[in-house]
């Protein structure tokens, strides 16, 4: 299979074509290495590494819930994703990892790769839960082996200001789990203890953590003062234009996520979030005393409003690609190279989805 546009390589833009075989990235021809206007654009698959649910379905419902989540992202772009869960009993987390590693063992074939699990809670601070329900508890050694064999747990989220939380940080990183630092009243300096021993990210930046002021920094102080990944949900409800430019300027890779629920890619309603009733209206969901309850973003809507918020297409692109891979150590994809999967997007000139493919799979997606 051959595709013809304008591709993002590792060298920046070139005109030619992309030929696809056995679902990788099998050649890359250049025509030009001029970018021919008109021509639709081949960049890499969106990585949501942070997703909750999609097409109705929540992922602590278990069952399906992970394949309609996969095959539901899919339609807008994300080729691979991390399936997240909620603040929950232990017993309520163990079935929903049992029911993601299902879904793993038999996967949609027009779906997202679904990597993992970003294990969110239930390891945060009681008193800044968010839209998560009121089950946290301090991490724990025994309940996070047993979550990781029944599927790799990717990225964690944690509060890093209780002690049983902070120690558990260099472990974690031994067992290649991403520590983030999130749902947190931690202060500065508690941030970065957390970042010497090993932490590397923070989660949905600003959201959920202590803020910033100029004689306390916080969590979002600790962040852009020294994160080198951070993940933010680029909706532009959970982050003002202001509060996002300051983001993308300090942190050199910073990455969007969705926080996406249940009400991505459906009408306005009421859906699920772990135990909790969501209400989806407009471009935002929450809960019913009006708290931002994840969101209703998918990345395709991501590229576009990290461009109108001053990125080019190539630097948008690599908030949702190439930073997400590297974080995860991922060398297979996040990418258009040789020898990589063929997980790619065709654009056209407004940014809108043509296609999708992953690992060399055209995916049926809506067309709107």
């Amino acid at each position: 299979m051959k595709l013809a546009g304008n591709i993002l390589t590792a060298d920046g833009w070139i005109n030619g074509h992309l030929t696809i075989k056995d679902g990788l990235i099998a050649g890359i021809n250049r025509i030009s290495g001029e970018i021919v206007t008109g021509a639709p654009c081949l960049i890499p698959g969106f990585i949501d590494l942070h997703v909750h649910g999609g097409g109705g379905y929540d992922i602590m419902q278990g069952g399906e819930a992970a394949r309609v989540l996969a095959r539901t992202h899919a339609r807008f772009g994300s080729t691979s994703v991390l399936a997240t869960t909620m603040t929950a009993p232990p017993a309520a987390i163990d079935a929903a990892f049992a029911a993601v590693a299902a879904v793993r063992r038999n996967p949609p074939a027009d779906g997202a790769d679904i990597l993992g699990i970003h294990l969110e809670g239930p390891f945060i601070n009681p008193e800044k839960l968010g839209a998560q329900p009121a089950y946290a508890i301090r991490a724990d050694k025994e309940f996070i082996n047993r979550l990781n064999a029944a599927v790799p747990i990717r990225i964690i989220t944690i509060a890093p200001e209780f002690a049983e939380n902070l120690a558990l940080i260099p472990w974690l990183g031994r067992q290649n789990i991403r520590v983030q630092i999130g749902h947190t009243l931690a202060d500065y300096e508690q941030c970065c203890c957390a970042l010497q021993a090993g932490a590397k990210s923070f989660t949905h930046l600003y959201n959920a953590m202590s803020p910033l002021s100029h004689r306390a920094a916080g969590a979002v102080g600790a962040a852009l003062a020294h994160a080198r990944y951070c993940e933010i949900i680029p909706d532009l409800v959970h982050v003002g234009k202001g509060a996002m430019r300051a983001a993308m300027r300090a942190i050199p890779r910073l990455y969007g996520i969705t926080d996406g629920t249940a009400a991505c890619g459906m009408p306005d309603g009421q859906y699920r979030l772990g135990e909790n009733d969501i209400y989806k209206q407009g471009n935002a969901v929450r809960l019913a005393d009006g708290t931002l309850a994840g969101s209703v973003l998918t990345l395709d809507k991501a590229l576009k409003n990290f461009i109108r918020l001053g990125d080019s297409l190539a630097q948008a692109s690599h908030r949702l690609s190439a930073y997400q891979a590297d974080y995860l150590g991922l060398q297979d994809r996040g990418r258009l190279e040789i020898g990589l999967r063929a997980d790619l997007n065709i654009i056209d000139t407004h940014y809108n989805i043509i296609d999708t493919y992953i690992a060399g799979r055209r995916v049926g997606r809506d067309k709107d």
